[in-house]
């Protein structure tokens, strides 16, 4: 699939947003890339995800894992996909942990994966979680990468639609100076 194929995916289904935004991250953006938009697709879902189970067909991989909440749809498909299990990580007290009876046993080869990254940082920290439990970081994936390729995990890194979407740390962001337009929140990091 070409790259424009694929941006166009996210623009029919209403996922790349114009506006005000409040990233992950906490910086500040004049777009917004709602993955779950195309997430609620099967089909674009299942064709997405074969571009990053792709680029890991051949590495062994025994475990998918994603941070909640954007990436357990995509986890799970990849993880499908590969023919291994899926897991997520969420946030406990603040950190990223396992829950719900989820565990990364030692020497297991694992895919790090996500809907959308501009810093990495939870991918980061999901990375954190499976060293701590003595898996091996095979790989991150992700839907898009909003750095431009500028994250560098220490890994081998696929991302199926890579865009450089300019973003600003809040205290300096030029869309708040203008006042136009509150900046809203449409991640789900805050979520509980």
């Amino acid at each position: 699939m070409k790259k424009e194929e694929i941006k166009q995916i996210f623009v029919q289904t209403g996922a790349l947003l114009q506006g005000h935004f409040i990233l992950t991250s906490g910086r500040h953006s004049d777009q917004y890339m709602q993955c779950a938009r195309v997430l609620q697709y099967p089909d674009y879902t299942e064709q997405l995800a074969r571009i990053l189970a792709g680029h890991y067909a051949d590495d062994r991989i025994d475990v998918v894992i994603a941070p909640a909440m954007g990436g357990i749809i995509v986890a799970y498909e990849v993880a499908r996909q590969l023919g291994v299990k899926a897991v997520f990580c969420e946030r406990q007290e603040g950190r990223m942990t396992l829950r719900r009876g989820f565990a990364i046993e030692p020497g297991q080869r694992v895919l790090v994966v996500e809907d959308v990254i501009t810093t990495g940082g939870s991918v980061k920290e999901v990375i954190e979680v499976v060293r701590e439990s003595k898996g091996d970081v095979i790989g991150v994936g992700v839907l898009v990468d909003r750095s431009g390729g500028k994250v560098d995990f220490g890994v081998k890194t696929a991302a199926v639609l890579t865009m450089e979407i300019e973003s600003f740390p809040a205290e300096d962001c030029p869309l708040c100076r203008e006042g136009k337009t509150a900046a809203v929140k449409p991640g789900s990091r805050s979520l509980s």
